[in-house]
């Protein structure tokens, strides 16, 4: 049974810093004059936002200091995250490589073992890169035969990589190291004397990509080969295109090894230029283009951003690709390229189901990997026809991977739910009838998922639109309206939020009695393109009816009450939990915005956010000026006791808020969410004597962070305990034996 704590108890009032308001700037966006009286806080490595940081940080500590389950949520977290975890193998050359952290380390570590049967050993082990477990392991490849690991460590979080190369059979590290590496790929030639990656140029200055936090714009992205054991001075070149500044290349060799892939990006949209070079009609080889200035002869084989294409499989000429050309459920099309006028469906789009993803397994099959109703279907198809071969029965959750190759028949396959923290089967796919069994499953002491249901609801939302949303909770649970209950909701870039184990989320609802919800909202990709599209650009408005929505339902139906319903999102889905606390301030009792995009009006101005207009559009444009003012986070902060007339929902002040963010995010830079915090602070007169805002309005701010990958366990521990026992403490929620 629950016991009344210091929960219950009032914070004491609170005394915020005051920033400085530079009233001076004031922008014309199309003859509409903006302030923005905050923009030296996008100034990171200034003396002033540091000072700023630190206080704020103190102001959040004295918060922090009063909740009572913050030691407790710690405890529980750790002995829960005290389980072996493991992912799906990689086989090269007879060797498996995989991922696995027996409970407690920084990070996972890559092991190695030779044939299915071998003992494991450690390859590589991140906690040997830094003394606190800041700098992470980060894109890794192996090569064909298994012989070389090429891999990359990015420091606090941040998107630049550095890749080095280690030999398999000692671990012996080669002199190789690669810099000012981003958004890339580490595509092993199948002789295995390198691999083709991309990177940015070096800055003019010279200086040191571990300097700190890089806020400018990304441009000119390259595409390199690196032979091993040479300089990074000597790699080939062998693509860029400078008229082009703003394209972002990933380059993909095929199976065979007879041909590289070149996708090609301009932005986050599902649409890219599909470009391919034959290495083996290159007459002296790659060894050819050694000390040149021409790059490889790239043929343009699509040369439009009209739709998505992924490579599938190729037999010589004959390419086949997932897209969603014609498709916005996606299909798997086929074309010779030596007749770039022959493309044809091998697969069809489905009328309902989304087709995620295909993997060419044993020569001439397919697992493919359908998203029906946000649960996964996995099949297997005919590669050469597309026809349905059997059906492999999984449980309702998410696929999180397929690894396999078409030299091999044996696949694994990597599931999860919320009520399964792990499974990794594998198939033998050369029989008649292919079985999945289990070659590892995830046991977490302690978590007896008996104890817990999930389940899935469709709720209206403000246009009559059916909304999908699935609820975790304790079992026989009583509709009476007094339950905390947690909201998180993504809704942007076609990402699709599926089924998936959480420590957290396991320890909220045997602990402190949440029930935990995850609103499938429009923007995301769980229906496909149009879904994607209908929370977009124009339509933007759309996701955050749909989770205001959600919360409206989880009332009606007795799960919670606003005073109990925190709402959680992080990137996109901070500025939708930001945009929601502005539009609905009286229907949350707690609100988590990490890592938010909270100035719509400049967020392409830094690194990698011009690649987001395809989802929001851009401030320089007057009509997409005029859809980002309506809801940025920034410029939308009202104060609810002014506004509210005789509307009851708009409430008397906004719930308590947490912010969070970390000092080198160089995606979602740490401005957006200093910016947005100072404004609330301003303009809610929050800590002011006589103010309604009295309740808190923080920021947690990670030091040596980033944008939430690479994160240590320790820090993900430290990070949890803290949000949810702010959570816990500002709904009054008690501790459950």
């Amino acid at each position: 049974m629950g016991s009344l704590t210091a929960a219950d108890e009032p914070l004491p009032p609170l005394k915020y810093p005051q920033a400085r308001r530079d009233d001076g700037i004031v922008d014309d966006y199309h003859g509409v004059l903006v302030p923005d009286p905050y923009r030296w806080m996008e100034e990171l490595d200034s003396e002033e936002v540091k000072q700023f940081v630190d206080a704020q940080a103190a102001v959040s500590d004295a918060v922090l200091s009063t909740c009572d389950h913050r030691g407790r949520l710690r405890g529980q977290l750790t002995a829960l995250f005290d389980h072996p975890r493991f992912r799906a193998p990689l086989k090269r050359g007879g060797s498996y490589f995989f991922f696995h952290n027996p409970g407690l380390r920084p990070h996972s570590a890559l092991y190695v073992q030779h044939g299915l049967g071998g003992d494991p050993r450690v390859l590589l082990d991140p906690a040997a890169f830094s003394e606190d477990g800041t700098v992470s392991l980060g894109v890794v490849g192996v090569s064909d035969g298994g012989d070389h690991l090429a891999y990359g460590t990015s420091g606090s979080g941040s998107d630049w990589v550095t890749v080095r190369v280690m030999r398999v059979r000692d671990g012996e590290h080669l002199p190789d190291t690669l810099a000012w590496v981003k958004f890339s790929r580490i595509a092993w030639t199948r002789d295995g004397l390198g691999f083709f990656y991309s990177r940015f140029p070096a800055p003019r200055d010279g200086e040191a990509v571990d300097s700190g936090i890089k806020t400018d714009v990304n441009l000119n992205h390259e595409v390199y080969y690196h032979f091993l054991g040479t300089d990074q001075s000597q790699d080939v070149l062998c693509w860029r295109d400078p008229d082009h500044p703003k394209y972002i290349y990933i380059p993909e060799v095929t199976e065979d090894g007879k041909y590289v892939i070149l996708s090609v990006s301009e932005t986050s949209d599902p649409v890219n230029k599909l470009y391919y070079c034959d290495l083996s009609a290159l007459a002296h080889g790659l060894e050819g283009l050694k000390g040149t200035h021409g790059v490889l002869p790239f043929v343009k084989l699509v040369d439009r951003f009209e739709a998505h294409y992924g490579l599938i499989a190729n037999d010589g000429t004959e390419f086949t690709f997932l897209t969603n050309k014609d498709a916005p459920r996606y299909k798997l099309s086929r074309v010779d390229v030596d007749e770039p006028g022959s493309w044809a469906d091998v697969l069809p789009e489905d009328e309902k189901a989304v087709l995620e993803s295909a993997c060419a397994v044993h020569g001439d099959k397919l697992l493919v990997n359908y998203l029906s109703d946000v649960k996964y279907v996995l099949q297997m198809r005919s590669l050469v026809t597309g026809e349905l071969l059997r059906d492999i029965p999984i449980d309702i959750g998410t696929v999180n991977g397929i690894s396999g190759r078409r030299v091999d028949s044996e696949v694994f396959v990597e599931f999860a739910s919320f009520l399964t923290p792990g499974i990794i089967y594998r198939c033998d796919v050369s029989t008649e009838v292919p079985e999945m069994n289990v070659y590892r499953e995830i046991s977490v002491p302690g978590f007896d998922r008996n104890e817990f249901e999930a389940k899935q609801v469709f709720y209206p939302s403000k246009d009559g639109t059916k909304i999908p949303m699935f609820i975790v909770s304790k079992k026989n649970l009583d509709l009476n309206g007094s339950h905390p209950a947690l909201l998180f909701g993504y809704g942007g870039f076609g990402m699709s939020v599926t089924p998936q184990f959480s420590v957290a989320r396991v320890v909220l609802m045997r602990n402190l009695g949440f029930v935990a919800c995850v609103a499938n909202i429009r923007g995301g990709g769980e229906y496909g393109e149009g879904w994607h599209r209908s929370g977009s650009l124009a339509n933007k408005q759309n996701c955050f009816d749909d989770f205001a929505a959600a919360g409206e339902f989880l009332v009606a139906a007795g799960y919670t009450s606003p005073a109990r319903l925190c709402i959680e999102g992080g990137s996109n889905g901070g500025l939708l939990v930001a945009a929601c606390l502005n539009q609905r301030p009286d229907l949350f009792g707690c609100a988590l915005a990490h890592v938010g995009v909270m100035d719509m009006l400049r967020f392409h101005k830094f690194t990698i956010g011009r690649a987001w207009t395809c989802d929001f559009g851009c401030s320089e444009n007057e009509e997409e000026f005029h859809w980002l003012i309506k809801y940025s986070p920034l410029h939308n902060v009202r104060r609810p006791w002014e506004e509210a007339g005789d509307d009851p929902r708009r409430g008397r002040q906004y719930p308590p808020t947490m912010l969070l963010t970390a000092d080198h995010d160089d995606r979602v830079v740490p401005s957006h969410t200093l910016k947005f915090l100072a404004t609330m602070q301003h303009v809610l007169r929050a800590g002011a004597e006589g103010s309604p805002q009295t309740n808190p309005i923080i920021a947690r701010i990670e030091r040596k962070s980033g944008h939430g990958c690479g994160r240590s366990t320790q820090r993900i521990i430290d990070e949890a305990a803290d949000r949810y026992a702010f959570a816990a403490k500002m709904m009054g929620v008690s501790w459950i034996d």
